[in-house]
């Protein structure tokens, strides 16, 4: 019984947090590199229009440091327990084996574009303004 809730909980480790963390880095995408992107770009009216249909981007765009700092530490905390549950059991039903090693990579393809779309955010929500127009 024990062994069985070790595996359970392992699993929704590695599934909970990954895609939470996609979220919160798809909400830094959205809240706040992509206008910076698009104004970047010259591309204002665009901009406007994106406001224009979802006002509430810039609401959350007064927040970018909560939201980034909690993105952050959802990513580091998927990672970490991606990384300690790298190696833990997976069933020995051949059915739940193939499950368990289909969620172990889906897990890690999601924290690897979470952590690409973060960086993304990050990049122009906080340096693209500086470099580009420093």
């Amino acid at each position: 019984m024990l062994k069985k809730f070790i595996v359970l909980n392992s699993l929704y480790k590695q599934t909970f947090f990954p895609i939470l963390s996609l979220f919160t880095s798809i909400g830094t995408l959205l809240c706040c590199a992509l206008p910076a992107l698009l104004v970047t770009l010259g591309m204002g009216a665009a901009l406007a229009g994106f406001i224009s249909v979802a006002p509430w981007i810039t609401v959350i765009s007064q927040y970018k440091i909560i939201i980034f700092i909690v993105a952050g530490v959802l990513l580091f905390l998927s990672s970490y327990f991606l990384w300690i549950n790298r190696n833990a059991p997976c069933p020995v039903d051949e059915k739940q084996a193939k499950a368990c090693m289909f969620l172990r990579k889906f897990s890690l393809y999601t924290i690897v574009v979470s952590i690409i779309i973060y960086i993304v955010g990050f990049f122009f929500a906080f340096l693209a303004a500086d470099l580009f127009f420093g």
